[in-house]
């Protein structure tokens, strides 16, 4: 916690202990341990090389605890143990639901923590043991993440129903310069996609809002001209109840990308984390062909 907030009188809050017996506590660990774990600062502390290393073995013992309970409860044949998940936006408004939901049908005793990542972060939860699982679209390049599964997605762009382009199968970028585009933050992967585009064809996208909330992006293109867009599995839930119309954009303009799930490489997943990702991937796959087709 410490760590975390970067102060032991926050961390001390937090926890609902004196922040002298907070200071207590880490000056006896470093007193055992015969370094400093934690730089102090005039706004705070900062984790030390020695504190990196620690808290690093700490978070692995704890992730290797939570999985020898997992394994325990299922020789006993009742499921239990917990999930950790990162992932996008798109994945949350229908589909992991859903999957969630399925697999607690079977195994009640199993709790789950679902944590919003962009393409960029994700490394940093799975190194640190904070998840499990990462399902991230078009991640940033990291070479101790195991992939486990990938599936191509085709952007698409969405709109209000009644806006201009409704009705089209697909649109090049060029005829969505017209309109005035609410677009996810520079770290979705989707918005990579459409920057590189930008930048390969010389043109200035006609931006007049950002955001990490898709509540706000979908809010904003229904109340106007404005468009946005996304991938498949994250529009699916929305054009089957008719809020949004979408068509897709053309791939020679924007290039495919990939929703990619797996963990981090070397990783022996607790149980519940390992028979979760089996279904996810099950899922995933069948949800990519029924896209597909």
């Amino acid at each position: 916690m410490v760590a975390r907030v970067g102060s032991i009188r926050k961390a001390a809050d937090e926890l609902a202990i004196t922040s002298t017996a907070l200071n207590r506590r880490i000056l006896s660990m470093e007193e055992e341990l015969g370094v400093a774990l934690f730089e102090r600062l005039p706004t705070g502390v900062r984790l030390s090389v020695a504190g990196e290393l620690f808290i690093h073995h700490a978070r692995r013992q704890l992730a290797d605890m939570e999985r020898v309970k997992s394994q325990l409860a299922d020789l006993e044949g009742e499921r239990r143990g917990h999930v950790s998940i990162v992932c996008g936006h798109a994945v949350m408004s229908s589909f992991l639901p859903e999957v969630i939901a399925d697999y607690r049908r079977e195994h009640p005793a199993v709790t789950f923590d679902v944590r919003v990542s962009n393409r960029t972060d994700y490394e940093s939860a799975l190194t640190d043991y904070t998840a499990d699982l990462a399902l991230v679209f078009e991640p940033e390049s990291f070479s101790e993440f195991h992939c486990v599964l990938d599936v191509t997605q085709q952007i698409h762009v969405l709109f209000a129903k009644d806006h201009p382009l409704a009705g089209k199968g697909a649109v090049r970028l060029s005829e969505c310069l017209a309109y005035p585009m609410a677009l996810p933050t520079r770290a979705n992967g989707v918005r990579h996609l459409l920057e590189l585009a930008a930048r390969r064809m010389s043109i200035d996208l006609p931006v007049i809002l950002e955001s990490d909330s898709e509540t706000l992006l979908i809010e904003t293109i229904l109340r106007g001209e404005a468009i946005t867009v996304q991938i498949p599995i994250g529009i699916l839930k929305r054009s089957m109840s008719g809020e949004v119309a979408h068509c897709v954009l053309d791939s020679r303009d924007v290039g495919v990308g990939r929703l990619m799930l797996g963990h981090l490489k070397g990783r022996h997943l607790p149980v519940a984390s390992a028979r979760f990702l089996e279904l996810l991937s099950a899922r995933l796959d069948q949800r990519d062909h029924d896209i597909t087709a």
